[in-house]
């Protein structure tokens, strides 16, 4: 296994146990720091192993961070679609 899926395992075993220690703030700073350094990580892992792969980790991080992806959807959506 490569460095880079390595460290995106590390990544997830991270978010998984972020999330299970309660917080005031709805773990959104969490997630925030989580995204911040999660971005780099995705590029590196579609950098070194392809798009296919990326793409599963790319899948696997979007379902650790629903909700970030959710809002941001819905924004898209807002404004690609003026009311």
């Amino acid at each position: 296994m490569s460095l880079s899926l390595t460290a995106a395992l590390g990544w997830m075993i991270l978010a998984n146990v972020l999330g299970m220690i309660p917080s005031k703030d709805n773990h959104w700073r969490r997630a925030y720091m989580l995204i911040a350094c999660g971005l780099p990580l995705l590029g590196w892992v579609f950098w070194e192993n392809g798009f296919w792969t990326g793409a599963v980790v790319l899948a696997a991080g979007m379902s650790v961070l629903r909700w970030p992806v959710r809002y941001l959807l819905r924004w898209l959506r807002r404004v690609a679609v003026p009311a």
